[in-house]
């Protein structure tokens, strides 16, 4: 989502937040307000659990893991179809 706010020149705060970026590429791009459920899901998985021991929150299970690795699949690919050829990874 930062990359594609970038592409529309758009300024975005530093932030891990992913639901805060939903809602900022949602003001730009409606298709972005399906993903606020996800958005609210994924943000811990950025900060929380990105450092084992780095946290007091408990591990997320393996079916809440794979809930959120499919919520990222999806945001990615619709960010991806979004983006011009020429910027999406190869």
């Amino acid at each position: 989502m930062k990359g594609w706010l970038q592409l529309q020149d758009d300024r975005f705060a530093k932030t891990h937040d992913v639901a805060d970026l939903v809602n900022q590429a949602a003001n730009l791009e409606q298709g972005f307000s399906r993903f606020a459920t996800a958005a609210a899901v994924l943000t811990p998985y950025v900060s929380a659990f990105r450092y084992p021991g780095g946290s007091d929150e408990p591990m997320p299970s393996r079916e809440e893991f794979e809930e959120a690795l499919q919520h990222a699949q999806t945001i990615y690919d619709f960010v991806l179809g979004l983006v011009p050829p020429e910027a999406t990874p190869h």
